[in-house]
């Protein structure tokens, strides 16, 4: 069984950084591409960014291209959201998402496993 664990939210004003992670557990989280999403009260989830397995290949929102940067350190089993510049319109929830056999990475229904999320809040 695999769990996914995040930490590193929190209140930031607008400009300022933080740098989200997502802990594996289990084996071959090398199997698995990943992804952050994130989430508003009354929206749907939405795409942030994702990885591939081995992390050569990333995809990003175009919402957060070139602030945000996902990486992943498969001899630590951890997921990485860098995430500078940051905006009150990036506050939400964030979530890691893992997928086994990977399809469409910006649709969130298609993963199968989802950490328990990790709140940011962007305001002056």
């Amino acid at each position: 069984q695999v769990q996914f664990v995040e930490s590193g939210g929190g209140l930031v004003q607008p400009g300022g950084s933080l740098r989200l992670s997502c802990a594996a557990s289990g084996r071959s989280f090398s199997s698995y591409a990943m992804a952050w999403f994130r989430q508003v009260p009354g929206k749907e989830r939405q795409f942030v960014a994702a990885i591939s397995g081995s992390g050569t290949r990333t995809l990003d929102a175009d919402s957060v291209k070139g602030r945000f940067t996902i990486s992943r350190d498969n001899a630590k089993n951890t997921l990485y959201l860098q995430m500078n510049s940051l905006k009150p319109a990036d506050t939400a929830v964030y979530y890691c998402a893992a997928d086994l056999s990977p399809r469409d990475p910006v649709v969130a229904y298609l993963y199968d496993y989802w950490g328990q999320g990790t709140q940011v809040t962007v305001s002056s």
